[in-house]
């Protein structure tokens, strides 16, 4: 069967794919922002900052851009773009504040 039920609507493999697909960037795009403490860590409801796990996070989606080049549709491919930029963005500006931000902002 090729359509699922979701939220009363029905969506296609193909539709379904993408969905997963943009689960794994926002996934990814958390953890970077929880390393760069930019969101609270959702299991200790505390901000920290792990600049190594953020840079992880991010590689993994660049891994991901390289891999899937010319096989995804136009709204994914801008989607997983848009959401790299803000995160290159705010890495550089965390990496500029020095590995140690975290301990000056105690």
């Amino acid at each position: 069967m090729d359509l699922e039920n979701i939220n009363g609507d029905k969506i296609s493999d193909d539709q379904r794919q993408q969905l997963l697909f943009m689960m794994f960037i926002q996934q990814h795009q958390q953890i970077a922002m929880m390393g760069m403490g930019k969101i609270k860590n959702p299991s200790t409801d505390e901000v920290e900052r792990d600049l190594k796990s953020a840079k992880f996070a991010i590689d993994t989606l660049l891994m991901m851009q390289e891999y899937t080049k010319g096989n995804l549709p136009n709204e994914l491919k801008n989607y997983l773009e848009q959401t790299l930029n803000t995160l290159r963005l705010n890495y550089a500006d965390e990496k500029d504040k020095g590995e140690d931000a975290n301990k000056q902002e105690e």
